[in-house]
């Protein structure tokens, strides 16, 4: 069906789904599971320090014999020895973000690893493009986690991003469903990349109160704060009105970092914290009314790409 696709072609893969690389969600389990379903499964290193990184690697290839890659946020202060790994492990798939590609790609590709940058802009995806990435994701503004701060929504950035580069396009932001995928390419994306409903399948490392939580939302219960440190769409909750209020206030960045403290992330995501948490999922949840496999996932997705497809193509 995606013979000719060149995501798919880019990494051997069967279908244009890409799995986020979440923390706190996208271990090796998530990660095989969905390689295994025939999508691209990232092992999410921004929640895992370098050893774990190491662990979870040597359980994925023991659990797919599939490609999968790893998703490396690039300002982690000891980012050094997340390189060391992925190199010592053979990584041949690696998406970056949150820094400059220009540091690290030429060294990755070196050693034989397709790049992957995520944007948030047409701007940065033509730098991480001069900086010979392989391929670009286009994150939207409707992205949970940490977020763009341009704030640009999915259906203006993906044809903003691809009038400026010609190398493979996958969209992120709001992409979640058979009909996200056949939109994402009428717009010039190749493949897209998802990250909620995958946040809460079976598979996912997340707290079961924190995927419970997530179905229960209904629209409008996502908000962007933090802008005057990294944006991040989260669920409101006591610790988002607590965050919100001080930003009306007039908190500078210390004032906003002492509220956050440490592991809020973990605290919310991986141990189910639903009030003083940080609860980061993206504005699609209001759609997303189960808990399902990778697997699930992705064939409903492939199933209703199709038919929708086939519908088009029948005669007026």
């Amino acid at each position: 069906m995606f013979t000719n696709n060149s995501v798919c072609r880019l990494f051997n893969i069967e279908y244009p789904i890409i799995q986020a690389g979440m923390v706190w969600c996208s271990g090796w389990k998530l990660a095989s599971a969905v390689s295994n379903a025939g999508g691209l499964g990232l092992i999410g290193a921004g929640s895992m320090t370098p050893d774990n990184l190491q662990q979870h690697i040597i359980k994925i290839r023991l659990a797919t014999n599939k490609p999968f890659g790893v998703n490396l946020p690039l300002l982690k202060s000891d980012i050094d020895a997340y390189i060391e790994i992925l190199l010592k492990e053979h990584i041949k798939i690696v998406f970056t973000s949150a820094g400059n590609p220009k540091t690290w790609t030429p060294l990755l590709k070196e050693n034989g690893c397709k790049v992957i940058h995520v944007v948030a802009s047409a701007k940065n995806a033509l730098k991480a493009h001069e900086s010979g990435v392989d391929a670009i994701v286009a994150e939207g503004f409707e992205a949970g986690g940490h977020n763009g701060r341009e704030e640009t929504t999915s259906f203006v950035l993906i044809p903003a991003v691809r009038s400026v580069i010609d190398i493979p396009l996958i969209a992120a932001g709001g992409m979640y469903n058979g009909a996200s995928l056949i939109a994402a390419m009428a717009l010039g994306a190749d493949a897209i990349q998802v990250g909620s409903r995958f946040a809460i399948a079976k598979e996912s490392s997340a707290n079961q109160a924190f995927k419970e939580k997530v179905v229960e939302i209904n629209e409008g219960e996502t908000r962007l704060t933090l802008k005057r440190l990294i944006p991040v769409r989260m669920i409101m909750n006591k610790f988002y009105n607590e965050i919100s209020r001080a930003e009306i206030e007039g908190a500078d960045a210390r004032q906003l970092l002492a509220i956050l403290g440490q592991g809020r992330s973990r605290r919310g995501i991986f141990e189910g914290d639903l009030e003083d948490g940080e609860l980061e999922i993206g504005q699609v949840s209001a759609l997303l009314h189960k808990i399902e496999s990778a697997k699930e996932i992705i064939d409903e997705i492939i199933s209703e790409y199709s038919a929708i497809k086939s519908n088009f193509a029948k005669p007026d």
